[in-house]
């Protein structure tokens, strides 16, 4: 459908799609691709409704002098909703982010004009910097601006039971049997459940909820069991149950690990060609469950609540995955273990002397590493570091266009791949990078982060 105007005016009417590649048992799985909204989410439809809500109530007015300012908590995809409208619309937006949320969607935010404040991720509702706590309190310290609040403001709910079910069940012909959601705000799911309460009852509601989260608990034992935990996809799974949140229509509950979701994540770009975001990975991997538990045909149908490009750095990033422990290798029970990026696997970021320092310079910002191997064909040359490039080229910049052998470091300590853990402390006690070699052929490097990475997996 041509649309015309506003970029608002391209808010919802997202295509659904039929799964082919997966096993979904006797069961059709179709998705509804809500990444194809103009902030890449399905919370650019509430924000949307939350904030023109707003202004039929007289809370914001758009032509308010000074301009009003509008502050919400979010996980991010609500806050990218808001950042949307607001600019358009010529308010201010102040946001409270929980401060696991990937760079790109802080990047985004600040992009489209909003103040992000970082808070902290490993607290409960109550504490005064949970994210939520945090946000009202501004709000009520901040003159001339409106709380948005998703987590209670029935125009998050009413806009999926306005829009986005009714537009579900006209492309699903009105044939459905159950569709697979997460709970964040809870908007999504309770709008959902009202919609297909009134117009198709049958329709059974799935939850899908990250391990850690403590909504499933509720779905199959009406009480929380066990404090909530931590987890890495972001957007969905609570410590607590928000006013938006009407759990009464969920029929199943599936708890998926963070290894699961981003696992199920990469599996729809290879082999649908989807690029979703880390709780796509998670509805996906419980409405396969779901599927493949029934025993008769089901038409069921989950989302893409956002894409994956504000996740490349994380979840579709193998060194990241190795980081967080979510991708495995074989274990050696050696320093191999400690090695993210292996040079005999073509993961290590390398130089040869020839290159300038100034594509040096670029290959530590564009990898996020501080040093870099030289490498003259298979033979390790030397290493380049910042403070090496620092001492090079400060009071000439012009030397950036200078030899990397001109600042590389060409005496070299290695420790073979087979010592032990203990053998890197007196070189990281110099400030050295460990060198990890193989009877002399270069391995691959080890700094005090990679150590780090390595002892905390040990935790779990």
């Amino acid at each position: 459908m041509q649309r015309t105007g506003s970029v608002l005016n391209t808010i919802g009417n997202t295509p659904l799609l039929e799964l082919t590649k997966f096993d979904v048992g006797a069961c059709r799985l179709f998705v509804k691709l809500e990444n194809q909204n103009p902030a890449g989410s399905i919370k650019d439809r509430i924000g949307l409704s939350m904030i023109e809500a707003a202004e039929r109530d007289g809370h914001l007015k758009p032509d308010g002098d000074p301009p009003y300012t509008i502050i919400e908590a979010t996980a991010g995809n609500t806050g990218l909703g808001l950042a949307l409208v607001a600019a358009q619309k010529g308010y201010r937006l102040l946001l409270v982010i929980p401060d696991k949320m990937s760079q790109e969607k802080i990047l985004h935010l600040r992009a489209l004009g909003a103040q992000v404040r970082l808070t902290r991720s490993d607290v409960g509702k109550g504490h005064p910097e949970h994210y939520q706590d945090l946000a009202a309190r501004i709000a009520r310290e901040t003159p001339h601006s409106y709380y948005v609040n998703q987590f209670s403001n029935p125009n998050n709910p009413r806009a999926h039971e306005l829009t986005t079910g009714p537009e579900i069940w006209t492309q699903m012909g009105q044939q459905l049997d159950a569709v697979v959601v997460g709970v964040g705000s809870g908007g999504t799911l309770t709008g959902l459940s009202r919609y297909f309460e009134r117009v198709a009852p049958q329709v059974e509601m799935v939850l899908a909820d990250p391990v850690g989260s403590v909504l499933t608990d509720i779905v199959q034992t009406g009480s929380i069991q066990k404090p909530a935990g931590t987890w890495l996809v972001e957007g969905i799974g609570e410590d607590v149950v928000s006013p938006n949140c009407d759990l009464s229509r969920v029929r199943h509950a599936y708890q998926i690990s963070d290894a699961e979701s981003f696992y199920t994540a990469r599996s729809l770009l290879a082999l649908e060609g989807i690029l979703g975001g880390s709780s796509t990975g998670t509805l996906l991997a419980a409405a396969l469950r779901y599927c493949r538990e029934q025993s008769t045909p089901r038409r069921v149908v989950t989302l893409v609540p956002d894409s994956g490009n504000k996740y490349l750095n994380k979840m579709y990033n193998d060194y990241w995955m190795f980081d967080q422990g979510l991708l495995e290798r074989p274990r050696q029970g050696n320093l191999l273990d400690l090695i993210v990026r292996r040079y005999q696997e073509g993961g290590a970021v390398t130089l040869r002397p020839q290159d300038t320092l100034l594509l040096a310079y670029r290959r530590m910002r564009l990898f996020d590493v501080s040093q870099i191997p030289v490498m003259e064909g298979e033979r390790l040359a030397g290493i380049v570091d910042e403070s090496d490039l620092v001492l090079h080229v400060q009071g000439n910049p012009a030397r950036f266009n200078d030899p990397v052998g001109t600042a590389m470091v060409t005496k070299l300590e290695t420790v073979e791949f087979d010592a032990q853990v203990s053998a890197l402390l007196p070189i990281f006690q110099h400030d050295h990078v460990a060198i990890v070699a193989d009877h002399g052929r270069f391995v691959g490097l080890i700094t005090r982060v990679d150590l780090l990475a390595y002892l905390r997996k040990q935790l779990s």
